[in-house]
C-alpha cells in the first residue's frame, strides 16, 4: 500500500465517486439546517430532508468531504487513538438509485485497488437477516463466510429517529495487527479494541419505522455511507493513531516545540499537544464558519474548546497567548479545499485573539481564588482540597484538575479526587437531562408537498415590480383549498412573481395580485421550502381560485425604500471594515422600508469616533452617487472578482 497525504486520500475518494456518475457537493456548514443538531455531526445532515422524503434530491447519487463537529466524547479527546471534536467524513450518498451490490462491490473496489487495502486483512458485519448483503459480500466480493459477521439491531440497524427512514448497515473492518490487540483470548470482531478497526459504514435506508414498530419497506431504497478521513490516512499512513498522520502532525510538532518536550515520551505531555491539535482545527473552522464565542449554544461549545485549548497549553509551560500561532499550520493543511479559512483569516485571528487574552485573565482569578482556598484550610490544618472546590475551578474558571492537583501538590495538599468525580457526574447527569435531542424539526407539510410538485417559484422581481402569472396553488390554515372569496385570509402560490420573499434579512414585499374576476392585498411575502414563494393575503373584493390568469403588482414605493437600505447594509459593512479593520464580517441583519439594523464581528464596543468615521464614510459614498453595475455570475468568478461570500450563500 503506497503512503498518501490526507489531502491525496480525500482527493481519491471523491474522484473516485465522481466516475461512478456521484455529483460532488462541497461541505456544507458546521451549522445545520435543523433546530434538533447544534452542529453537523455526519456527511448525512445535509441531505436529511431527502431521506425523510420532504424535498427532492439535486442528484440521485452525491458524494461529499463533510466538515463535522462532535463534543459528546471531550473528555476522550487525546487520550485515544480516535477520538475529535472537528473530524472530516466521506461519504457517498444515493436516493432511489443504486443500492447494495453497488454500494459494496463499488466500495470494495476504492478501498482495495485505489487505496490499496489488503483484501485478507478486512472483514465485514452484516445485519443478522440481510442475506442480500451477505450474498453481495460473499459472492460477489469473494469475502470468505468466516470474515462475515452477523451481528443484530444494536450493531448493525441505524435508526434515524422514534420513526421514519431507517434500514441495515454494514461495516468494513480492518486488522492492524496483533500488536493493535487488547490481549485478550476472545479478541476479535466486535471488540472494542483497536486491533479490528471500523473503516466504512455502509447504511442500507430500505424501511420507514412506523409508530407500532413495525417496518414497511420504502418506495425508494437508499444509500448513506460514512467514514473518517483521519482514521483511513492513519491505516494508509501505517500510524498507530490518528494524531501521527499528516492531518495533526504539524501542530504537533509546533506544540512540542513550544513546550520544549517530545512527542511519545510522556503520556501527560502527549495528551495536551494532542488536545491542542484537535481543538485548534475546531475552533478555526467554527469561526470561519460564522459561529461566535458566546455563553450558550454553538458560542458555548467555541469558547469551551478554545480554553480548553489555552489551559493544556498552560500545562505544558506556554504562560503567553499561543493559540494563533496554529493558524498558518490550520490553513496550510486544510486552506485547500476550505477556502473559507482564508476568505475569513482575519476574523478567525481577532476573535482567537481577543478570546484567549480574556481567558488568561480568568485563569489568573482562578489561581486567586486557589490560593486563598490553600491558605485558608492550612489555616484550620487541613491539606486535602474539597472536590467541590475543584469543580468549582474545573467549571467556573476552567482549571483541569490535572493543573488543580498540580497547583495543590506544589502546596503540599492533595486533592479530594473521588468528590470532584461526584461534582463532575451530576452536571453531566443535568446535562443529559437538559439537551436530550429533540426529535427532529424536519418534516414533510403541505409546503414541501406544494415544492414537489409545483418546483420553484419563478421570481421575476429583478425585471419590474409588476409581472404575469396563474395561481398555482391556495393554502388556508396548512390545508390546501381551491379558492379564496371576499374576506378570507390565506396563502397564495403563483407559477411565476414579482414579489421577493423574505430571505437573508430582507423583508418581503407587499402589493396586490388581481384576477378578473377579483383582487387580493399581498401583506407579507416569504418563502418557504427552498424556492417557494408563499404569498400572505386578504381578498379584498371578488374570488381567486386555482388556475386563475392574474397580475402581481409589487408596491414599489415601498420596495424602493428597502432596496435603499439594503444597499446602504453593504456600504456600511465596507465602511466598518476600513475603520475597524478587515476582520469585521456581517453576522445577521435586518432590511426593511424603514431602517435597517446590521449584526457584525467585533469585540469591543466602538468609540465615538468609530461611529463618526463610519458614518461620514458611508454618508460620503451616498452622496457620490456613483453608477451602479448590475453583474450575474457563478460563485468562483463572483470570489475572484472580490466579493465578500456570507455564511452558506450560494
Amino acid at each position: 500500500m503506497q503512503w498518501r497525504s490526507g489531502k491525496e486520500v480525500r482527493s481519491l475518494f471523491i474522484d473516485f465517486w465522481v466516475s461512478k456518475g456521484s455529483r460532488h457537493f462541497p461541505s456544507f456548514s458546521l451549522i445545520p439546517d435543523d433546530p434538533s443538531l447544534l452542529f453537523t455531526i455526519a456527511g448525512m445532515v445535509p441531505f436529511k430532508p431527502y431521506y425523510l422524503g420532504i424535498q427532492k434530491p439535486e442528484a440521485p447519487r452525491a458524494v461529499t468531504s463533510q466538515k463535522c463537529v462532535r463534543t459528546n466524547d471531550i473528555d476522550n479527546v487525546g487520550r485515544t487513538a480516535r477520538h475529535h471534536t472537528f473530524f472530516e467524513m466521506l461519504g457517498n450518498f444515493a436516493w432511489g438509485d443504486y443500492f447494495k451490490k453497488e454500494s459494496i462491490t463499488w466500495g470494495w473496489e476504492f478501498l482495495t485497488e485505489v487505496i490499496g487495502l489488503e483484501p485478507d486483512r478486512m472483514s465485514v458485519t452484516i445485519y443478522e437477516d440481510d442475506d442480500e448483503a451477505y450474498d453481495a459480500w460473499h459472492k460477489l466480493v469473494g469475502i470468505p463466510d468466516q470474515r462475515i459477521f452477523r451481528f443484530g439491531k444494536d450493531d448493525n440497524f441505524w435508526f434515524m429517529g422514534n420513526q421514519g427512514p431507517c434500514g441495515p448497515c454494514s461495516e468494513i473492518m480492518y486488522d492492524q495487527g496483533p500488536e493493535f490487540s487488547c490481549g485478550r483470548p476472545e479478541c476479535a470482531v466486535g471488540c472494542d479494541c483497536d486491533r479490528y478497526l471500523e473503516i466504512w459504514n455502509h447504511v442500507f435506508t430500505q424501511f420507514d419505522l412506523q409508530k407500532d414498530g413495525t417496518l414497511v419497506p420504502l418506495p425508494k431504497k437508499n444509500i448513506d455511507t460514512g467514514m473518517g478521513l483521519e482514521r483511513l490516512t492513519s491505516i494508509v499512513q501505517r500510524v498507530r493513531t490518528d494524531f501521527e498522520t499528516d492531518l495533526f502532525m504539524p501542530m504537533i510538532e509546533r506544540a512540542c516545540a513550544m513546550g520544549g518536550i517530545h512527542y511519545g515520551y510522556s503520556p501527560k505531555t502527549d495528551l495536551a499537544v494532542r488536545v491542542i491539535a484537535d481543538h485548534v482545527r475546531s475552533v478555526a473552522f467554527m469561526i470561519a464558519d460564522g459561529i461566535l464565542p458566546s455563553n450558550d449554544g454553538r458560542g458555548y461549545v467555541l469558547r469551551r474548546l478554545l480554553r480548553r485549548a489555552a489551559r493544556f497549553g498552560r500545562l505544558l509551560g506556554v504562560d503567553r497567548p499561543f493559540l494563533l500561532d496554529f493558524l498558518p499550520d490550520v490553513i496550510g493543511l486544510m486552506g485547500d479545499p476550505y477556502r473559507e479559512l482564508i476568505d475569513n483569516r482575519l476574523t478567525v485571528e481577532q476573535i482567537i485573539d481577543v478570546e484567549e487574552k480574556r481567558f488568561g485573565r480568568t485563569l489568573e482569578q482562578g489561581t486567586d481564588l486557589l490560593d486563598g482556598e490553600v491558605a485558608r484550610l492550612r489555616g484550620a490544618g487541613r491539606t486535602e482540597l474539597p472536590g467541590d472546590v475543584a469543580f468549582v475551578l474545573y467549571d467556573t474558571y476552567g482549571f483541569p484538575l490535572e493543573l488543580t492537583m498540580e497547583i495543590a501538590d506544589e502546596n503540599g495538599f492533595t486533592v479530594d479526587k473521588a468528590g470532584f468525580d461526584r461534582e463532575m457526574t451530576a452536571q453531566k447527569e443535568r446535562a443529559r437531562a437538559s439537551s436530550k435531542q429533540k426529535r427532529s424539526a424536519l418534516a414533510g407539510d403541505v409546503y414541501s408537498e406544494l415544492n414537489e410538485r409545483l418546483g420553484d417559484t419563478l421570481f421575476m422581481g429583478y425585471e419590474g415590480a409588476e409581472s404575469s402569472g396563474s395561481v398555482a396553488a391556495i393554502v388556508v390554515d396548512g390545508e390546501e383549498a381551491d379558492s379564496l372569496e371576499e374576506g378570507m385570509e390565506g396563502e397564495i402560490i403563483l407559477d411565476s412573481t414579482a414579489f421577493y420573499g423574505e430571505k437573508g434579512g430582507q423583508v418581503g414585499d407587499t402589493g396586490t395580485i388581481a384576477s378578473a374576476g377579483g383582487k387580493a392585498e399581498v401583506t407579507e411575502t416569504v418563502i418557504r421550502c427552498r424556492g417557494l414563494v408563499v404569498h400572505k393575503v386578504k381578498v379584498l373584493s371578488g374570488s381567486l381560485a386555482v388556475g386563475d390568469p392574474v397580475q402581481s403588482c409589487v408596491n414599489d414605493e415601498r420596495r424602493r425604500a428597502i432596496r435603499r437600505n439594503h444597499t446602504a447594509t453593504h456600504l456600511l459593512h465596507e465602511a466598518l471594515g476600513r475603520v475597524l479593520g478587515g476582520h469585521v464580517r456581517q453576522s445577521g441583519s435586518l432590511v426593511g422600508e424603514s431602517g435597517l439594523r446590521f449584526d457584525f464581528t467585533h469585540f469591543e464596543a466602538m468609540s465615538k469616533e468609530q461611529l463618526l468615521a463610519v458614518e461620514t464614510e458611508v454618508n460620503a459614498r451616498i452622496l457620490e452617487n456613483s453608477g451602479l453595475t448590475v453583474e450575474e455570475s457563478d460563485m468562483e468568478h463572483a470570489r475572484e472578482m472580490g466579493a465578500k461570500a456570507l455564511f452558506e450563500e450560494k
